[in-house]
């Protein structure tokens, strides 16, 4: 019908924003998904740590536990990914400690388990309050994530599924392809940019949301609703394989477990709204530490 632009313009577009090699320095090669995801992981710290001392938590605590969660979530990622393509791995074992499998990002939901997981740990080994430090670790993750998500623009990965709509993008860089698996000259929805934009909202809704906060746990209870259901539309319109197709392929792991965040961050929200306590940011790790208070 004529609506979809020109395709060299969205070649053009692509071309121009999507670097996956930022530059290299004799035999040394600089990602541009490593440079974007590391400047993500640096803001986020440095507001979860800010976030903390409005919280009354120690900030030094959340800053260690923020590399903590790192490791956490990079080692739970590639466990992840082997699990979910776990018939390839088995026909190829000695893909697993690959550097294929080393230099992959791995998965989000892998490396999002791996940090609940170094949260509840570090929370009772330090004697720290889980939801409120459940609270500022969400709050900070979806600014990692969309520069994140922008750095998958960069390079390739977790692409779309084939579009006519006018904003599809055509990529053309042979690297793309040969380190992706990127399709080349086929317009695509730009799923990288949709789950950048929805993150950058995110995140600005958290941060509105931490200035009128009325309970521990109303942050990560946002945040897994919101991102779940971000997630759960984006799936439909991704197109890289190993995301673990189920039901025929009309749905998705990823999908599934977006629903179970939904209704994890609703009860979270219910608990909340019922009025339960919980000792105030500075306490203890308790069982009662899942209560929801006002905050001060």
């Amino acid at each position: 019908m004529g609506l979809a632009a020109p395709s060299h313009t969205r070649a053009g577009l692509a071309t121009k924003l999507m670097h996956p090699i930022l530059f290299q320095l004799g035999a040394i090669t600089v990602y541009t998904y490593g440079v974007l995801v590391a400047s993500g992981v640096i803001l986020a710290l440095l507001y979860a740590r800010h976030r903390a001392v409005v919280v009354g938590l120690p900030p030094r605590e959340i800053w260690d536990l923020g590399i903590y969660m790192i490791f956490a979530a990079l080692i739970a990622s590639k466990i992840w990914l082997v699990l979910s393509s776990w018939n390839y791995y088995v026909a190829n074992p000695s893909q697993i400690f690959s550097i294929a499998t080393f230099e992959s990002a791995g998965t989000f939901y892998g490396g999002l388990a791996g940090s609940i997981v170094m949260i509840f740990v570090y929370a009772r080994l330090r004697k720290l309050p889980l939801l409120p430090v459940f609270d500022v670790s969400a709050a900070a993750l979806p600014l990692a994530h969309a520069l994140g998500r922008l750095g998958c623009f960069a390079a390739g990965c977790c692409f779309g599924k084939p579009t006519t709509l006018p904003w599809g993008v055509i990529f053309t860089n042979e690297q793309a392809a040969r380190l992706a698996g990127t399709p080349l000259g086929v317009s695509l929805h730009p799923t990288q940019l949709y789950e950048a934009a929805a993150e950058f909202l995110n995140f600005l809704l958290l941060v509105l949301l931490g200035a009128r906060q009325k309970f521990s746990g109303q942050i990560l209870g946002a945040y897994f609703m919101l991102y779940g259901t971000e997630r759960a539309i984006i799936e439909f319109f991704r197109g890289d394989p190993g995301r673990t197709l189920m039901f025929h392929g009309t749905l998705s792991l990823m999908q599934i477990v977006s629903v179970g965040l939904i209704f994890t961050g609703a009860g979270l929200w219910w608990r909340g709204l019922r009025g339960a306590r919980v000792p105030p940011a500075s306490g203890a790790f308790s069982p009662d530490s899942f209560a929801t208070p006002a905050i001060k």
